[in-house]
């Protein structure tokens, strides 16, 4: 069995993320991957048992770079909207900064691929919003609705936001963002 290095998975990652960006998950194949990340097709397989796996093995661990951006020094005894707004400028940030991770969540989480990722590996990278919501819930901060559907109102506005800022459609302003979070912090509460 051959050792595996870590810097040959983080470039593999790396290319995919970068082909999948410019041709699309479809036309983003193994030996692409390996060419464009200066390993043999052989190797690529070392690490994973193929594309799905890799695909999959990726999204979590963008995901799980993110999640550590966005909740590293999360506190949870701060008031609730606090820790909402935190949380949300923090995502904000992140996305608008890793332009390319966000392309690929985005693509890959409108790929029928999604569904077959273990539910309880991406619960647990969103445990401390899910938290925050359970918490508001209990003490009427935030609507008594699905928890499913607090999340959307909190993140999707910020991935629009997003979109439309990469795609040139707007301007890229800390007034408009501060607005996005209190726009979103109104959706949500009670």
């Amino acid at each position: 069995m051959r050792h595996k290095d870590e810097n040959k998975s983080e470039s593999i990652f790396n290319a995919a993320i970068q082909l999948i960006n410019e041709i699309g998950l479809s036309e983003t194949s193994m030996s692409k991957i390996a060419k464009k990340a200066g390993v043999s097709a052989s190797t690529i397989y070392v690490y994973f048992e193929n594309k799905e796996d890799m695909l999959n093995k990726l999204y979590l661990s963008v995901n799980k770079k993110m999640c550590l951006e966005v909740y590293s020094n999360y506190d949870d005894s701060i008031s609730i909207q606090t820790a909402f707004h935190h949380t949300l400028t923090k995502f904000i940030n992140y996305i608008l900064t890793n332009k390319d991770e966000f392309l690929f969540i985005e693509q890959f989480s409108n790929s029928p691929l999604l569904h077959k990722i273990s539910r309880k590996e991406e619960d647990e990278l969103f445990e401390p919003i899910c938290s925050l919501f359970e918490k508001g819930k209990i003490q009427n901060v935030f609507k008594q609705v699905d928890m499913s559907l607090l999340q959307m109102f909190m993140f999707y506005p910020a991935v629009q936001y997003a979109k439309e800022y990469f795609g040139g459609r707007m301007a890229l302003k800390e007034e408009s963002v501060n607005e996005l979070i209190q726009m979103t912090w109104d959706a949500v509460k009670a």
